[in-house]
């Protein structure tokens, strides 16, 4: 079984072990006091803790000290693997918590969830058009654009799907510098679904640039990318589609994708360069490289 700590304040409080046969907490005792525990370290423990295990999850009442078996939710039940807990919306200002006015969204899955670190599966053709999957699709445009981000993986929502949303509005050059905009070969573009996507790098040149990541909310790290890539795929409709990318759309292209092979930028990043947005604009370490284009030898 798995436990795993999270940190309310000063206090340290651990998930109780599962039953594997009766699906309940071990020690209602043990239970209760940590939940008394988290009380009076923090208030913004909510009443309910939420676990999972595969297509089931307990839910425990902080008040009852009880657990019950009930069904997972359809969402729950995409998700490959373990993880604890489901999500952290009982910690008020988690990065899973989500946004007000967009109650209605999936929150983005944060790094450390199986399904960001394991293969999306491939949208199969009898799939397209229908209503789930018009859905998932929808539902991935509406966090993209509440987050705000220019791209978002299925996977990103907890769906282990081979799906990518990427979007470049105007209005969001208005927030970069214009020679960094130069730099980075950055234009808008409109809206694009992807299914199944596939990859080509074009060429040699490369490029460094600070990335961040809406599951690995709060930081930011360079990466260096290919300027041009070539994408295949299919759109929502299930039509052929092939996209040639170069600059800034090339490399939001390929973070997305690396999402479907379960690959975050930070497993790719220049050493020494992870930062908090906080600290985004302090120099570099010595002899870490500029950013911008890499020049060929």
């Amino acid at each position: 079984m798995i436990s795993q700590a999270k940190s309310l304040g000063a206090f340290q409080w651990s998930v109780p072990p599962l039953d594997q046969n009766l699906g309940k907490a071990s020690s209602s005792c043990a239970q209760q006091k940590v939940l008394q525990a988290a009380t009076q370290h923090s208030r913004r423990l909510t009443r309910y803790l939420y676990y999972i295990e595969k297509q089931t999850f307990v839910r425990a009442s902080s008040s009852e000290g009880s657990a019950s078996r009930q069904p997972a939710s359809i969402e729950s039940t995409k998700k490959q693997g373990w993880r604890l807990p489901i999500s952290i919306d009982f910690l008020k200002g988690g990065l899973m918590e989500e946004k007000k006015g967009d109650k209605n969204l999936p929150p983005i899955v944060q790094a450390g969830d199986p399904v960001l670190h394991e293969p999306a599966q491939a949208v199969e053709s009898s799939e397209i058009g229908t209503p789930e999957l018009e859905r998932i699709i929808d539902q991935m445009v509406d966090v993209m654009r509440a987050a705000p981000g220019v791209g978002l993986a299925a996977p990103q929502i907890g769906i282990n799907k081979q799906i990518i949303v990427l979007e470049d509005k105007p209005e969001y050059m208005t927030r970069v510098d214009r020679d960094e905009l130069q730099d980075q070969e950055r234009e808008p573009f409109d809206l694009l679904v992807v299914i199944n996507p596939k990859l080509s790098k074009k060429g040699r040149r490369t490029a460094i640039f600070l990335e961040g990541c809406l599951s690995v909310d709060g930081y930011r790290a360079l990466v260096e990318r290919h300027l041009e890539v070539e994408v295949t795929g299919l759109d929502r409709n299930g039509d052929e589609l092939t996209v040639q990318a170069r600059g800034w759309h090339a490399r939001i292209f390929q973070h997305e994708c690396d999402h479907l092979a379960g690959t975050l930028y930070v497993d790719k990043i220049v050493p020494r360069t992870f930062r908090t947005v906080a600290n985004l604009r302090l120099p570099f370490a010595s002899g870490v490289p500029r950013p911008g284009p890499v020049k060929d030898d």
